[in-house]
């Protein structure tokens, strides 16, 4: 197998040749497809997420193809199409597992972090934290859903079912999210790096009915805004646009510090939260809802052998919606 591989943070990735993975008891081996490039994968590659396992092989939003099963792998069969997330196990009995709260387990593991992840031909994965796909659609299309479909629809079922919404970075998860919230019937603000005409063109041929630079006030107050972009700025920004009682929701998993603000854009019963990973059953309902949304992904191909450029495209906003890449 082939695998771009991060040895230390910071350093630049590079091609690895290693014999075919073979998977234990309860995982299967998949032959990948396409690999989406998330935000979470410059944190690891950057140093901003402590601790990974390294060597890795970063990439957690994965399309491909069963081709080897180890025992106890329950549904899953050779050549089925599957789709491969960040969270990749769960310890099953800690107080937040027992309580439906996987994606806030005490000793979890993560693809592409603290186990070798989808920068690759073949990727070994836990066959319970596996998602059966369609046969339906595009693998470079849907690789996107696996991060950037996950974690925006958990952030958006959190930020509650108000009608204007706002939606600040609009990248490969807001490029999504903007149209489930379409799809419901809310009112999509989006905002941009200051000057980005492009970015806030492509918002609105999503459906946002503004879109703006990220520092100044919105036509409406929000009654609800998520925060992809991993800027702490931007929170005292949404504060004082969200309307009393306003939900302000924080999706990224790195984010750089938050100012101090005043009191005051806090309170009347605002709220301030944060999103954590993701649940199974968030992936289930997701991609329930992707046909019904007919959402489609913006994507830029890359070869597996481009990682580095994909990564250095998305570290300085040069991509609309998501970079892919093609083993």
């Amino acid at each position: 197998m082939r695998a771009m591989v991060l040895e230390r943070p910071g350093e630049l990735l590079n091609l690895v040749e290693r014999p075919d993975p073979l998977p234990s008891d309860g995982e299967v081996r998949v032959r990948v497809s396409a690999c989406g490039v998330c935000r979470t994968d410059l944190h690891v590659v950057d140093g901003e997420l402590p601790n990974p396992k390294l060597p890795i092989v970063p990439g957690h939003e994965i399309v491909g193809r069963i081709d080897q099963v180890g025992r106890n792998a329950g549904r899953l069969a050779i050549g089925m199409r599957v789709g491969i997330p960040w969270l990749g196990q769960t310890c099953g009995h800690c107080r937040f597992c027992r309580e439906g709260k996987e994606n806030l387990c005490d000793n979890p593991k993560f693809t592409g972090y603290t186990r070798d992840g989808g920068y690759a031909s073949h990727v070994i994965a836990d066959a319970a934290y596996v998602f059966s796909l369609s046969e339906t659609g595009d693998d470079v299309a849907a690789a996107p859903l696996l991060c950037a479909g996950l974690i925006g629809w958990r952030s958006l079922k959190l930020a509650g079912d108000g009608k204007n919404i706002g939606l600040y970075g609009f990248g490969a998860a807001a490029h999504i999210i903007a149209q489930v919230a379409r799809w419901q019937g809310r009112n999509v603000f989006a905002f941009t790096r200051s000057g980005d005409a492009a970015g806030q063109a492509f918002a609105k041929r999503l459906g946002a009915c503004w879109a703006g630079n990220s520092d100044e006030p919105p036509p409406e107050q929000l009654d609800c805004a998520i925060i992809y972009a991993p800027v702490g700025a931007l929170v005292p920004a949404a504060l004082r646009a969200a309307r009393k009682g306003g939900r302000v929701v924080c999706a990224g998993i790195h984010m750089s510090d938050i100012p101090s603000f005043p009191y005051s854009i806090l309170w009347e019963e605002r709220e301030l939260v944060s999103v954590a990973n993701l649940t199974r059953r968030d992936g289930e309902e997701f991609f329930e809802i992707v046909p019904r949304a007919g959402i489609v992904t913006q994507t830029t191909p890359y070869p597996l052998l481009r990682a580095n450029d994909a990564l250095s495209d998305l570290r300085s906003g040069r991509l609309e919606g998501a970079a892919v890449l093609v083993p």
